[in-house]
């Protein structure tokens, strides 16, 4: 059975909406809601407190207590997600069975598309570090220090959680001057003893220095906040629904999808948006191709006819002298 929805357009502004929800080239920057659950621990609403702090202005915090428990019933979050167009949701949770848990949500067409969830084992506060603070709305650059991210599953899935999170979608260039804190995320060595390593959050703001060339030094100081999680429940993606999730869109549109008359033929557009065109050129005769047109090399025609042949071009300037004395 399918889980995704097909909605028909009753109207041409269903449709315009529709089609504002299509995927995107350059995805809009994802809105996070911060939920609490009916009971949170000091650690939890700490570590929400700072993890807000790093996602504004594209951010929505809920103060009050909401009876939310993700991996039993997603309902609520789904119903958040649709009245304030979020897709992405971090849950504060605290139990004797979980403690000091949160819980990363992914959403996707109006659904849950997937969940991880992490325990808190240590957190250091934002405001414990007397350091400068990034600015609000400067993205961050992120680096993921484990061939486990690459690798494994669990952590390939925490990667990209971290990453729809707070980096947004991928930039070729960014000047030096808009930088101003990085992301370290760090996974420990798995082993027999912990099949899943400790996950390590720590954040630095980013201080440019004279190095006597054009690269400028970087220096970093730690601004926090500084966590270190441990991974607990997971709920993987349909297969269906992330196929649908990844799905690029049509970068160009073809003649006929603009309507400006009919198809044609071998021309196409490229994975960057670019029209490219084949062009089919019969066998070329060199003997009949032009070359250069020079004085001493015309041919007169009634020597042409006559069959002077190679002659006639050789000496067509003497020709005309000795008609000329005639």
């Amino acid at each position: 059975m399918s889980m995704l929805r097909t909605i028909k357009p009753k109207n041409a502004r269903v449709k315009r909406a529709l089609d504002e929800r299509e995927p995107k080239a350059v995805e809009n920057e994802k809105t996070a809601i911060f939920v609490r659950g009916q009971n949170t621990s000091e650690k939890v609403r700490s570590a929400m407190k700072d993890l807000y702090a790093l996602k504004r202005p594209h951010a929505v915090n809920f103060s009050r207590k909401n009876p939310i428990h993700p991996f039993e019933d997603a309902s609520s979050l789904e119903f958040f997600a649709s009245k304030n167009d979020a897709s992405l949701f971090l849950t504060g949770l605290h139990s004797k069975k979980r403690p000091d848990n949160l819980v990363f949500t992914r959403m996707f067409d109006g659904r849950v598309l997937d969940m991880m969830e992490l325990g808190i084992d240590q957190i250091k506060e934002m405001s414990e570090f007397e350091s400068v603070k990034a600015s609000v709305g400067v993205r961050p650059l992120m680096v993921f220090h484990s061939d486990l991210f690459d690798t494994h599953p669990t952590y390939q899935q925490l990667k990209s959680h971290l990453l729809d999170m707070y980096n947004g979608h991928p930039l070729a260039e960014i000047p030096l001057t808009t930088i101003e804190h990085v992301i370290s995320i760090t996974a420990g060595p798995a082993s027999d003893v912990v099949p899943l390593p400790k996950v390590h959050l720590r954040v630095y703001t980013i201080k440019l220095l004279a190095s006597g060339s054009r690269i400028p030094r970087v220096q970093l100081t730690e601004m926090g906040p500084s966590i270190d999680f441990s991974v607990r429940r997971i709920q993987e993606a349909d297969s269906e629904m992330m196929k649908a999730a990844l799905k690029r869109p049509k970068l160009a549109k073809t003649d006929v999808e603009k309507g400006l008359g009919k198809k044609r033929k071998n021309i196409e557009t490229d994975e960057m948006g670019d029209r490219v065109g084949r062009l089919h050129v019969g066998k070329q005769d060199l003997n009949k191709m032009q070359g250069r047109k020079m004085k001493g090399l015309k041919v007169r025609k009634d020597k042409a006819a006559s069959g002077g042949g190679a002659d006639a071009e050789a000496g067509a300037g003497a020709d005309e002298d000795m008609e000329g004395d005639e």
